[in-house]
């Protein structure tokens, strides 16, 4: 009798151990979830996006829950030092500078960027090596985004001129709409899939080249997270590398470009 309830309680020890063993480790997730097509709420309130498609790739692949945080652009990084959130992965940059505060995986998609105007106006803002005339900015309002790599850009290239911050990019498009600024700087992915494609958009145009130098706009986008967590960055590497070379990377970005937005040697 005592055998068997020996027996009787050493399976209820193993049994219990084991369901805390298979028990999803749960990780929060910041994003902006208003940047389309990266990371943004449907009609139904459902997150989509080329982010959210990696998030959930690569919780799936470190077997993990990620519970997903709305959190403003300029908020971010302090949210993720104050513990708002495990992760940041909202198309953010990495740079010297961030790194600073935070530590990045590798990066899973292209980071750069482009100004757009109205086609009524004739702008010279680049020579002929792409490099920006400083004075011919002056006298124009341009619409940014607070906190992000096309702020930093303008404050070291061009401090003279006229810049207007926003907390959101549907603002800065909104005021370039009606008037409030001449010029944006954002992804010039995003400008063509969300604003120049579409009626809206219509009457504007990029007004020079794509701007990629890496000092302002880093080496790509990857999944930030708080220094010192050697580990966690070493399992959500893998997570990426592994959707590189699996082809999964491409087919989130194949849903809505005609392109892959990332390089193959990312993945070795």
């Amino acid at each position: 009798m005592k055998f068997f309830s020996k027996k009787i309680m050493a399976l209820s020890v193993i049994a219990m151990f084991s369901t805390m063993n298979v028990s999803a480790e749960t990780l929060r997730v910041g994003m902006e979830c208003t940047y389309a097509p990266f990371n943004y709420k449907t009609a139904d309130g459902e997150l989509a996006g080329y982010d959210v498609d990696v998030a959930k790739g690569v919780a799936e692949i470190i077997g993990a829950e990620f519970e997903y945080v709305c959190q403003e652009w300029d908020g971010m990084i302090p949210a993720l030092l104050a513990n708002k959130f495990d992760l940041i992965i909202a198309s953010m940059s990495i740079t010297d500078k961030r790194m600073e505060k935070i530590d990045f995986t590798g990066p899973y998609r292209f980071s750069t960027g482009q100004i757009l105007g109205s086609k009524k106006t004739e702008m010279n803002l680049f020579d002929e090596a792409g490099n920006p005339i400083a004075d011919n900015f002056n006298g124009l309002k341009v619409g940014l985004e607070r906190a992000t790599t096309y702020a930093n850009w303008f404050e070291e290239k061009l401090p003279g001129a006229d810049v207007v911050l926003y907390d959101n990019s549907e603002s800065v498009y909104l005021d370039l709409q009606n008037g409030r600024v001449d010029i944006i700087m954002t992804n010039p992915m995003k400008a063509h899939l969300k604003f120049l494609s579409k009626e809206d958009g219509a009457g504007f145009e990029f007004k020079g080249p794509v701007v990629d130098e890496v000092e302002y706009f880093g080496i790509g986008v990857g999944i930030g997270l708080r220094q010192g967590q050697d580990e966690l960055k070493e399992r959500l590497n893998g997570a990426l590398k592994e959707l590189i070379n699996s082809g999964d990377l491409e087919s989130y970005a194949k849903k809505i470009f005609p392109f892959k937005l990332h390089k193959d040697e990312w993945g070795q």
